[in-house]
């Protein structure tokens, strides 16, 4: 079954004191595209989390943002960034001198500068850490997955239907189709017997060889057959459980390369129309297409 390339995940998990919060969005993509965003303690992760992520999905941009967050006790400690103290009391000293200042340098002066208490930075258990990330993009991919699935039975629900159509109005095509070499025939027997009215000795022979040829270039029984081939391959295409959307990016080409021909050769105003029509259907069907695995 045919999957969407378009879906969203968000999962949480809590490992011993770390908290890790993952985020996926997927969008079209010709190939596979990840992208990860993560803090700069989970950085090591991000070959691990693309394995994570290939399993399951061959097509799409996808991009993967997490967060963690430890709960531990000493988390909320802070130490004095004792080199900057020095150098901005040595700078506040230096000021006072030179502008011959009386007032004392007091705690607050130095409170008030940016970056003298900062948050003790604790140095993360990687394993800890890993222990509460990988379930979660675990978790989150195979969301993501089961949402691109469900996106793709909507789609091949609407496919099949566009798909089917086309089918049906075929029957129509074949119908006309059938004319167009009479008509081509008619409209070549009229030509000549306005331009050789006078003409005496025609060989009735060549006549019906040139027509012959004329209604051999008409015809679009070819054409038609490809184009039921296309409908099965499709249809399978559909039922498929591999990624199947350059697949049927190239069968929406090969229809249009048909409808084409047969426009192009069409001999009356309701095959016309009907093309214009079965085009603008295709066209649907290629814009739903372009977001399928």
């Amino acid at each position: 079954m045919i999957k969407s390339m378009t879906a969203f995940s968000q999962v949480s998990n809590t490992h011993d004191t770390i908290t890790a919060d993952v985020t996926i969005r997927s969008y079209n993509s010709r190939h596979l595209d990840i992208k990860i965003y993560t803090p700069e303690s989970c950085q090591e992760f991000e070959e691990y989390i693309k394995k994570i992520i290939t399993r399951t999905h061959d097509r799409g941009r996808i991009e993967i943002r997490l967060s963690v967050q430890d709960d531990a006790k000493d988390q909320d400690l802070f130490e004095v960034n004792e080199a900057r103290v020095r150098s901005y009391f040595q700078a506040l000293d230096k000021i006072k001198k030179e502008l011959n200042l009386s007032t004392d340098i007091s705690m607050d002066n130095i409170l008030t500068l940016r970056d003298v208490i900062v948050p003790f930075k604790k140095d993360q258990d990687a394993d800890k850490l890993w222990k509460a990330v990988e379930p979660c993009i675990e978790t989150a991919s195979m969301n993501l997955n089961a949402m691109r699935k469900e996106e793709g039975k909507n789609l091949y629900k609407d496919l099949l239907a566009r798909i089917d159509y086309i089918e049906d109005r075929l029957k129509f095509v074949k119908k006309e189709a059938d004319t167009i070499p009479i008509i081509y025939k008619q409209k070549l027997m009229e030509r000549i017997s306005g331009l050789t009215s006078e003409v005496k000795g025609l060989d009735p022979l060549r006549i019906a060889q040139e027509a012959a040829i004329i209604a051999d270039k008409s015809d679009v029984s070819e054409e038609i057959v490809r184009i039921y081939s296309h409908i099965k391959l499709f249809r399978d295409s559909l039922d498929s459980d591999s990624s199947q959307g350059r697949k049927l990016n190239f069968l929406i080409q090969e229809f249009n390369r048909e409808f084409n021909t047969i426009g192009s050769k069409a001999g009356n105003a309701a095959l016309s129309h009907m093309m214009v029509d079965l085009k603008s259907r295709l066209e649907k069907i290629r814009e739903q297409v372009q977001n399928i695995e």
